[in-house]
C-alpha cells in the first residue's frame, strides 16, 4: 500500500462557493477523486457536498463531463459584463 489520505487537493472559488479537486486513497491503496462543493448557509456555517469517483470508473466519468462540458460550450447564452447592461 501506498502513502495513505490526501495526494493532491486544488480548488476553484467562483462567487460564494468554493469547488475542491482532492485526489486521495482508500484503505486498499485504490486512488479516487472527491470533489466537494462548499457554500455558506443563512446561520453562517458551510454547507458541503461532495461526489466520489472511483479510479476505476474515472475514464467513463471524464468522457461523459466532456460531452456535458461540450454542450454547455455550444448552448450556454452569452455572460453580461457588469456596466455593459443598458
Amino acid at each position: 500500500m501506498g502513502q495513505r489520505g490526501e495526494h493532491f487537493s486544488s480548488k476553484c472559488v467562483t462567487g460564494d462557493r468554493t469547488y475542491f479537486f482532492n485526489v486521495k486513497e482508500n484503505l486498499y491503496g485504490d486512488l479516487y477523486l472527491n470533489i466537494v462543493e462548499s457554500k455558506p448557509t443563512e446561520n453562517g456555517k458551510f454547507l458541503r457536498q461532495s461526489v466520489l469517483v472511483y479510479q476505476e470508473d474515472i475514464g467513463e466519468f471524464i468522457k461523459e463531463m466532456q460531452k456535458s462540458l461540450d454542450y454547455l460550450k455550444l448552448h450556454a447564452k452569452k455572460s453580461v459584463k457588469r456596466g455593459d447592461e443598458e
